[in-house]
């Protein structure tokens, strides 16, 4: 039996290697589709807009987009697609199997079809939908509080930040987080909505360290809220040779 790999705070680490499965062609459920959306209209807001995908492998994956609002001055962006096929939960998470993610960009986030193909502008979307396909190219799954780094060794995400990981996280930019944090399809399958928040490599490190809630705690502390900032705070900046 292969030994577990564990962080220092006692969180198992899961390394994916480079998958050689052939392309699956993907169909899109439109009953799933149409009560994911009123599930977001319901609790974030109106779905002014859908990102569709043509041609999709394994899943068929459309990101939602919901505009900033006076209440809500910000872009909210959530995947609908990635609940269709089942995460590869350990024993005792089945309940856990299907999930939906979403992120938060600044109300003035470039998102016109010709800023999104630049890096700078992209890479908040392109992570929200490479982490949808991770758990089932890879057979593995998603729950709050796994960071997922940008490589190994970690690399920032674009010429315009320094931010290079992403930590699973509760949503906290929604009016009522419990009640949109899970919605019945149906009698055997619930889905789960997690948010994605950009972490720096120190921070990741801290976390495999001293554990989720002390990481947590410090992004609370120092004001960071789901809504990516490129140039935010760096939380745990070394200094002095300590974190």
């Amino acid at each position: 039996m292969t030994r577990e790999e564990r962080s220092p705070a006692g969180s198992i680490i899961y390394r994916h290697k480079q998958s050689d499965r052939p392309f699956t062609l993907a169909k899109s459920d439109d009953e799933a589709i149409e009560l994911i959306t009123q599930h977001v209209e319901k609790h974030i807001g109106p779905v002014e807009a859908v990102f569709h995908e043509m041609v999709s492998d394994l899943i068929h994956l459309d990101v939602l987009y919901v505009a900033p609002t006076k209440e809500r001055n910000f872009i909210t962006l959530i995947t609908c697609g990635m609940s269709s096929l089942p995460m590869t939960v350990p024993k005792g998470a089945e309940a856990f199997r299907y999930a939906e993610l979403m992120i938060c960009l600044p109300a003035d986030w470039e998102m016109s079809e010709e800023s999104l193909k630049k890096e700078d502008h992209y890479w908040p979307i392109g992570n929200l939908k490479m982490l949808a396909r991770l758990p089932h190219e890879y057979n593995t799954w998603f729950y709050t509080d796994h960071t997922i780094p940008n490589g190994d060794p970690a690399e920032p995400y674009a010429s315009n930040t320094k931010l290079s990981g992403m930590m699973v996280t509760i949503p906290s930019t929604v009016e009522s987080p419990e009640e949109f944090f899970t919605l019945k399809l149906h009698e055997h399958k619930d889905v789960h909505f997690f948010s994605i928040t950009p972490l720096y490599k120190e921070e990741m490190n801290y976390k495999l360290k001293h554990g989720a809630d002390a990481m947590l705690a410090k992004l609370e502390q120092a004001g960071v809220s789901q809504i990516v900032d490129p140039n935010r705070k760096n939380t745990c900046k070394k200094r002095f040779g300590l974190f």
